[in-house]
């Protein structure tokens, strides 16, 4: 009855800015900034703090090169200071999920630099870049689970201080928990991607989740108990939000409807988790569905976590996703293409929780 409920109340949520209504997003966000500009990087997107607040690292695609690099970029409150992003991936491969140390002088994120054909990869992404500018045909998003992605830990300037994943397959999605003692990731290691946690020198690793289907992007509760992450075992192309704890235990899920719900974060001082959402049902032919982010209450009773009230944060007509929380919770940085040239970059906000 419950995940009825949350259905019923999420659909109505995703449908009522096509009625009419006013914005929602004065509600909970203010001082609305781009904070990585246009014309800078192709697309730029999925930022994470520093733990102090006053950095992001996050992945753009730079101009000429065909895949994602990593990016850390110190944030200004003058908007007369210029962005100086600076690398921190090799410049080459696949990148993706990169993350902060809670000591703020180490990085993580996944990388397939190592992969021994690269150059024949980097090839055929060119290719297909062309013939979408050629033809103006844009291929459906799919993300590509490379075997050779592995789990890197660098140093501020992108040194590489040791490689924590060697397993034959796609190792990525990775972040420490908040002691810093383990880090939580995905991998396909076992021919399903599958949720995994290891030691932050990168062993003693154990698997958290074995069911069929995609389980990833995981992050860690603020209280380093918890983990939620997005599946589609339900529903192949269909992401659902579910929590387990960090033994593998008493696994919850949190949304149930027909869409994709995905890049779920921990709020860091209070029962809240924030997401993009998109309502999948009653789809016309031809048609693709909003993303906008959400934002559930939850509760801890008993051993167990469950769903509660949903909010819409946003409801712009162009796509908001990958949202996070900063360090105190009092600011909110995600992805949109709410730009002038429609390309996707990263977006901060003042923030405030529900009344």
């Amino acid at each position: 009855m419950k995940n009825l409920f949350l259905f019923a109340l999420s659909s109505l949520l995703l449908v009522a800015i096509g009625r009419g209504q006013e914005s929602v997003e004065g509600k909970y966000l203010s001082n609305v900034k781009q904070v990585t500009p246009t014309g800078l990087f192709v697309k730029a997107g999925e930022g994470y703090f520093s733990a102090d607040g006053k950095q992001i690292i996050y992945q753009a695609v730079p101009p000429g090169y065909p895949f994602y690099q990593i990016y850390r970029q110190t944030l200004s409150n003058d908007p007369q200071e210029p962005v100086r992003p600076k690398l921190v991936s090799t410049g080459r491969g696949r990148t993706t999920c990169s993350y902060f140390a809670k000591d703020g002088q180490r990085l993580l994120f996944a990388s397939s630099h190592l992969d021994p054909n690269l150059k024949e990869t980097e090839a055929g992404e060119r290719k297909l870049l062309a013939d979408e500018a050629r033809t103006g045909q844009r291929r459906r998003y799919s993300w590509d689970f490379d075997p050779y992605m592995d789990i890197f830990e660098t140093d501020l300037d992108g040194n590489i201080l040791r490689q924590l994943t060697k397993e034959k397959g796609y190792d990525a999605e990775g972040a420490w928990t908040p002691d810093g003692k383990h880090i939580v990731f995905c991998s396909d290691r076992d021919g399903d991607p599958d949720l995994y946690v290891m030691k932050a020198d990168g062993s003693d690793v154990r698997q958290l989740t074995n069911t069929p289907g995609y389980d990833g992007g995981p992050f860690t509760s603020p209280d380093g108990k918890w983990v939620v992450f997005r599946s589609d075992r339900k529903e192949t192309h269909m992401l659902q939000l579910f929590v387990i704890d960090i033994d593998g235990k008493n696994e919850t899920a949190l949304t149930d409807n027909i869409g994709v719900n995905w890049a779920p974060y921990w709020h860091p001082t209070q029962p809240f988790i924030i997401w993009t959402g998109a309502n999948h049902s009653n789809l016309k032919p031809g048609t693709r569905p909003n993303y906008d982010l959400l934002l559930m209450k939850y509760t801890l009773s008993d051993g167990h976590i469950s769903p509660g009230p949903i909010h819409r944060i946003t409801d712009h007509p162009a796509a908001d996703v990958l949202p996070v929380f900063s360090p105190d919770g009092t600011q909110l940085l995600w992805t949109s293409n709410r730009t002038p040239d429609h390309s996707s970059q990263l977006f901060l906000a003042d923030f405030k929780l529900p009344e």
